[in-house]
């Protein structure tokens, strides 16, 4: 099993939606140092052990979903933080708004996606509580689940800018790339508004 893994070869999507995750994890993390925290039922009591790559990679490995629901994970997760602004994505709380995203996507994006229980196990948790999470992002997104073509493509325009701008220090072997990561931003889902906004991610 583990010298099928090795032969996995990680999208370039994985690896970027993670970095993204982890710079906006950092930054939150230390906003929140400063202000009072809210807490969700997205928040752990303690930081996973696992980081946010690893963790991204394992749902990979195991989930078997589309590359494109990652895109639309990415989509959702931008909705929800703008949506939800007093719950921003930090460290206690991104593994578990990770694992509901890519659920919540697959089962919009693909014809054949696992259940909510094999999504827990490979997500460390109960089935109980995803279920909980996944209802309370539907909640949370208005169930706006709906990506444009439009959308879709700024995203993923986006993510690949992402790839071509990462400096050699920041950057992941896999990648093969050489230019430096931007501060984690994305576009306005608005088609007639391109402009670039800070995430609350």
């Amino acid at each position: 099993m583990e010298e099928l893994e090795s032969l996995v070869t990680m999208p370039k999507v994985v690896t970027l939606l993670s970095s993204l995750l982890q710079r906006a994890a950092d930054s939150n993390d230390l906003v929140d140092q400063l202000l009072p925290k809210k807490v969700s039922v997205f928040h752990g009591l303690a930081r996973p052990t696992i980081s946010i790559q690893s963790y991204l990679e394992r749902i990979f490995k195991y989930a078997n979903c589309s590359p494109s629901c990652y895109v639309v994970a990415y989509v959702y997760l931008d909705r929800f933080s703008r949506r939800q602004p007093y719950f921003p994505v930090n460290s206690f709380s991104v593994h578990r708004l990770l694992i509901t995203s890519v659920l919540v996507s697959a089962k919009f994006m693909d014809d054949i996606y696992y259940n909510n229980a094999y999504y827990a196990k490979v997500g460390g948790i109960s089935t109980a509580e995803m279920n909980v999470l996944e209802v309370d992002f539907l909640f949370g997104l208005g169930f706006q689940l709906h990506v444009t073509p439009s959308t879709f493509h700024t995203y993923c325009s986006y993510l690949q800018n992402e790839m071509f701008v990462q400096a050699p220090r920041l950057l992941d072997p896999s990648l093969n790339t050489d230019k430096q990561l931007k501060n984690h931003c994305c576009f306005n889902e608005d088609e007639s508004n391109h402009q670039k906004k800070q995430l609350a991610v």
